[in-house]
Formats: structure tokens, C-alpha cells, sequence
């Protein structure tokens, strides 16, 4: 966990600098494909992510360690050999797992918040699960197991291996000769993400394009089909904690509601999207029919609400690169304790993005939960030793943002729909 955060650390920066090049280029070259209040719940889509990992909330049932001590044929030393295959490996086991996400049921609900951005840019690359609790997949390690490479060198790739898939989640890069034939490219990927009939379940490979080659999953991006991006049953918040759940739920009204054992119990295992007989017109839900006629969530908001939405993430930011850094001093359970304040901060404000009144009652429940939290150790998890005055600063922005979300909800948000009823 530690080792993990310490990572994070450095990682973050590097990505949040990437998004913001990006964003100023677009608008340098008149075609800004990353909206701000889309940017903002991406990245919080990303650090519920990064907050669930470095906690360790997930269960392998299989572990690689376990794997390679039973089943290795040899022992690898530490060295570029043991890296290259590692990476390999684990490239050959995204791409399956990518793949099984997108065409089982109950596995796309850990992957549709990866899908739900209607935009296409750096920012929603972020966009990782934090209902993926269960690792499954581990067996298709195995090659690399049997060959004996050891633990230590697959647990530092696999983070390298996801960082390495953040690059091509850009509009901005077109296609780029040979290597389209080699690696996974902008433009593999824009037809990965696509909603458009063609391009719907084809390439997932994730850094090599060959799997998707082999295996009869590739498309290319075709000049006469732009990619239109999101998810077929759109996700209609800003919440990054509802979208993980959004598919799940559906399931579970589903199975509640089928009339049949056999549709109670094979529905997790059917194609994603399967639902039993007749339940789209019993039971509709919002579904994209045309793909280029649909209107996109959330695209009307005041300078104001987006600014503030921008402000929130930020501070989270600095809240998390805190915890990031202290894992070791702040401890267990305290750990916890600190990571469901994260999950609160913004499910809270994402809440207010969406223009819900409830994002009062978070505000106030989050409010509560720092005067707990200070009461009983003192201060902010020992930030008063770095930062005499933290109690006061963290209080002071806690009112703050109260206040602001008092405002919002109680004037510009009825303001707005006023406006809307009177045109």
C-alpha cells in the first residue's frame, strides 16, 4: 500500500499536467475536446480509484505468488529478461480480462465507468473502477508463473502496464503510420470507446494491437464513421461512486424482477445488456438508438458551478496526496477512516455538479464527519505537526464549502430552473 502511494505521488502531477496541455491546446487550436465539468468527474472518477487500491479493498483469490510457488517450471532471476516477458504476459492477460468485461454481464458493471465519459480525452483515461473488488483473472498469469517470474517483478509492471495505456486517450493525435500495426494507438482506441454499430467490442488489446489481430477483435477507424463516445445507456450523472453501480443495480432489479429461476440465475452470465423477455417495454431504461442524435449529460452549467466543481477537485487532490505520503504514519484504521472522507468529499460535490438538493446533506454530513474526526484525535491525522494551523485551515474551507453549496442549491439552482419554466 505504501510503495503503491508513493507511486501515486509522483504519478499524479504528471498526469494533471498532461490534461492541462492538452485542454490548452485544444482550445490553441479551436477544437477543446475536454469540458471541464466532464474533466473534473473524471479525474475524481480516478482518484476513488487510486483511494480504493492504495487501501488494498479488493480480494484475489488466486494470488500470482501462490501461482509461481506451485506450477513454476524455473526460477527467473531479477533482470530485463523476466520484466520483458512479465510485461508480455500481462499484456496478453489485459487484453483477455478487457475483453470478458465487455462481453459478460455482470463483469461489465466493473468497466462501464471507464465507458461513460461522452467525451474523448486524457481526463478519462482516469476513469477506473472502484467496484472491481474481486480479482478473477489471475490464471491468466499463468504463463508467466510457469516460467518462474517472480512476484516482485509482475507487482512493479502491472502498474507500469496500466500508466502506459493513459497516452492514447486523446482526439488530438491522428493515426501514426506503422505503429498502428504494432501498438495500440489513438485511433485503435477512439473506435474502442465508439457507440457507432461498427466499432462496438473491438479492440481491446491494450498496449499491443496484435491480440485484437489474432483473435478477431480489430477494427480501424474508418474516415467515413467519426466515433461517437460514451455508453449506449447513458450514464446521466457526474457521480463517479452511482456510475459504478448503475449497471449492477439494473441487474439486481432485473434477477428481482424475472418471473423465471433461469433468468434469475443465468442473467449475470448472459451478453452485456441482456435482459430477460419483454423487460425493455415492461421495464425501459434510457437507451442511445442513434448515435448521432442524442444529447450529451450535463452540458449546460454556469461559469460558476464549473469553477467551483474544479476548485473541489483540487483541494481532494491535496487532501490525497497527503494521505498518499503518511500511509505509514497515519495507520491502520485510521488509513480507512481517512479514505471514506475522500469517498465522501466527492460523492458530495460530484452530487452538486449534478444539480441534486441532497448535495446540501452531504455537505453537512461531511461537515460532521471532520468535527468527529478532529474532535476525537485532535487535529487532521497529524497534519498539525507539518502545518500549525491546519485545524483552522480545513475548518475554515469546510464552512466555506458548505456555505457555497447552501448557495448553489438554494438560488442558483432554483434561478436556473426558473429560467427554464419562464422560456
Amino acid at each position: 500500500m505504501e510503495e503503491y502511494g508513493k507511486i501515486l505521488i509522483i504519478a499524479m502531477p504528471i498526469f494533471l499536467t498532461l490534461i492541462i496541455i492538452e485542454k490548452i491546446y485544444g482550445i490553441y487550436v479551436k477544437n477543446d475536446t475536454a469540458p471541464l465539468i466532464d474533466s473534473v468527474s473524471s479525474i475524481s472518477s480516478g482518484i476513488t480509484n487510486s483511494v480504493k487500491d492504495v487501501l488494498g479493498l479488493s480480494i484475489t483469490f488466486l494470488s500470482y505468488e501462490w501461482l509461481v510457488s506451485k506450477i513454476a517450471l524455473q526460477h527467473l532471476e531479477v533482470n530485463v529478461l523476466s520484466y520483458f516477458i512479465a510485461f508480455f504476459v500481462i499484456d496478453f492477460y489485459g487484453y483477455w480480462s478487457h475483453r470478458l468485461a465487455h462481453q459478460i454481464n455482470f463483469l461489465w458493471n466493473k468497466h462501464a465507468i471507464h465507458h461513460s465519459s461522452e467525451e474523448f480525452n486524457l481526463a478519462c483515461a482516469l476513469r477506473q473502477p472502484i467496484a472491481s473488488l474481486v480479482n478473477l483473472f489471475t490464471f491468466l498469469l499463468i504463463p508467466a508463473a510457469l516460467l518462474g517470474v517472480p512476484a516482485s517483478v509482475i507487482a512493479i509492471t502491472l502498474p507500469i502496464h496500466l500508466f502506459l495505456q493513459f497516452w492514447y486517450h486523446t482526439k488530438h493525435i491522428k493515426k501514426m503510420g506503422f505503429l498502428e500495426h504494432i501498438l495500440v494507438t489513438p485511433s485503435h482506441h477512439r473506435v474502442h470507446h465508439a457507440i457507432n454499430p461498427e466499432y462496438l467490442d473491438k479492440n481491446h488489446s491494450q498496449i499491443f494491437i496484435f491480440w485484437d489481430k489474432l483473435f478477431g477483435t480489430f477494427q480501424e477507424e474508418l474516415d467515413d464513421v467519426p466515433p461517437v463516445f460514451g455508453i449506449t445507456r447513458p450514464a446521466n450523472t457526474w457521480n463517479p461512486v452511482k456510475i459504478n453501480f448503475q449497471h449492477l443495480s439494473l441487474l439486481i432489479k432485473d434477477a428481482w424482477r424475472a418471473p423465471k429461476w433461469k433468468d434469475k440465475l443465468t442473467i449475470w452470465f448472459k451478453p452485456t445488456g441482456w435482459r430477460p423477455e419483454n423487460f425493455e417495454e415492461k421495464y425501459p431504461v434510457n437507451k442511445i438508438e442513434n448515435v448521432f442524435d442524442f444529447e450529451k449529460y450535463g452540458t449546460q452549467n454556469s461559469q460558476k458551478l464549473i469553477y467551483w466543481s474544479v476548485s473541489q477537485m483540487l483541494i481532494t487532490l491535496l487532501f490525497v496526496s497527503y494521505l498518499f505520503d503518511n500511509i505509514a504514519k497515519i495507520g491502520l484504521p485510521n488509513i480507512f477512516i481517512y479514505g471514506f472522507f475522500i469517498f465522501v468529499t466527492i460523492y458530495s460535490y460530484t452530487e452538486l455538479m449534478d444539480k441534486n438538493r441532497f448535495a446540501l446533506l452531504w455537505e453537512g454530513f461531511r461537515l460532521g464527519l471532520v468535527i468527529c474526526i478532529t474532535g476525537y484525535y485532535g487535529d487532521w491525522f497529524g497534519l498539525n505537526r507539518v502545518i500549525p494551523i491546519s485545524n483552522y485551515i480545513i475548518f475554515t474551507y469546510l464552512i466555506l464549502s458548505f456555505l457555497t453549496t447552501l448557495y448553489f442549491v438554494n438560488f442558483e439552482f432554483k434561478t436556473n430552473q426558473n429560467q427554464y419554466i419562464n422560456s
